[in-house]
């Protein structure tokens, strides 16, 4: 950022993720910290095409690092997916005299943000949140920690009726076209199967496994099912499938859903979103600009936007192999 470069704004876009307000917090309190001016914008894109923004300090962020959500709010804008709308947020922007934009959000937003740079030349950095683990170039997004320890913590306490009833129960959790949640979960939970994406288990092998484990005496079982899993349209038809072959099971289905959005951030992605915030501003003073912050090895690092959306994170192999070896 140069020495002219005074003015900053702030906004939170996409699915909310826990650790947001963490994040806005530390991007606002670095702002000022370094005489910077700093904006919040309210709904995210949709508040830079309509010009809801409001001046931010240190004092206007108090105690919002443990809280879910995003006080800044959030939208999906489809206006701003047109380049008339990207216009009408560049004026905003002009109007306030604000040069750099710190996006926090997922692939979708970040996309966004790669095209305000470069069809008007306003400076963005990308702060990772949400809570699929999907971006490249960090080992986790803002907001995966505590939709994981949510998900366990729910599996947990259906594991509980599942093996008072003798029930076979199907969990869908959150995740999109990632099955970082439903890999880690199911692990962590102690699920007797999982399915996630990356990997097509198929129909009849799930079958199979069931019988197996039926075979070698238990009782109740919990299946693990990303929502983006490739071999069934979605956790019904699973149940439906197990349901015909194997009628002797009482088989519920639990669709956790937006219970993994909310909720107050774990410690974890509370440090997660102070540090990546602090570092978003560290960056612009660098005049870095089209780049993402993440953390790689336990180290900040600054990665192209263009990289970070290029495609999900590889799931680590070596999970999958130790869920394929536990799960029987």
């Amino acid at each position: 950022m140069s020495t002219k470069q005074k003015k900053i704004a702030v906004l939170t876009s996409g699915g909310d993720a826990p650790g947001m307000n963490a994040a806005v917090r530390a991007v606002v309190r670095s702002a000022v910290f370094n005489d910077i001016e700093c904006y919040g914008v309210y709904k995210g894109y949709e508040g830079l095409i309509s010009d809801k923004l409001v001046k931010l300090n240190a004092r206007g962020v108090n105690n919002i690092v443990n809280k879910g959500g995003t006080i800044l709010k959030s939208a999906r804008c489809n206006e701003f997916r047109t380049k008339e709308g990207r216009i009408k947020a560049k004026s905003t922007l002009d109007k306030y005299e604000i040069d750099s934009l710190v996006v926090i959000g997922g692939n979708g937003s970040l996309t966004g943000a790669l095209l305000l740079e470069q069809e008007h030349g306003v400076n963005v950095i990308g702060i990772p949140g949400t809570i699929d683990n999907d971006l490249v170039g960090t080992r986790c997004t803002l907001g995966y920690d505590t939709a994981l320890n949510t998900a366990v913590n729910a599996i947990d306490k259906i594991r509980d009726t599942a093996s008072s009833h003798n029930r076979l129960f199907f969990i869908e959790v959150m995740g999109k076209g990632s099955g970082h949640i439903a890999l880690n979960a199911g692990i962590g939970a102690g699920a007797e199967e999982v399915l996630i994406p990356e990997q097509d288990m198929g129909l009849d092998r799930l079958l199979k496994s069931l019988k197996k484990s039926e075979k070698s005496g238990k009782s109740s079982s919990i299946i693990v099912v990303s929502e983006g899993d490739k071999i069934g349209d979605n956790v019904f038809k699973f149940s439906s499938y197990i349901e015909k072959n194997l009628p002797h099971y009482e088989i519920r289905v639990s669709i956790l859903g937006h219970i993994q959005r909310g909720g107050s951030p774990t410690c974890f992605d509370r440090v997660l979103a102070s540090r990546m915030g602090v570092f978003a501003l560290d960056c612009l003073l660098q005049n870095k600009s089209k780049i993402m912050v993440g953390v790689i090895d336990d180290k900040m690092v600054a990665v192209p936007i263009k990289e970070a959306i290029s495609g999900g994170q590889a799931l680590d192999e070596d999970l999958i192999r130790v869920c394929d070896i536990i799960s029987i």
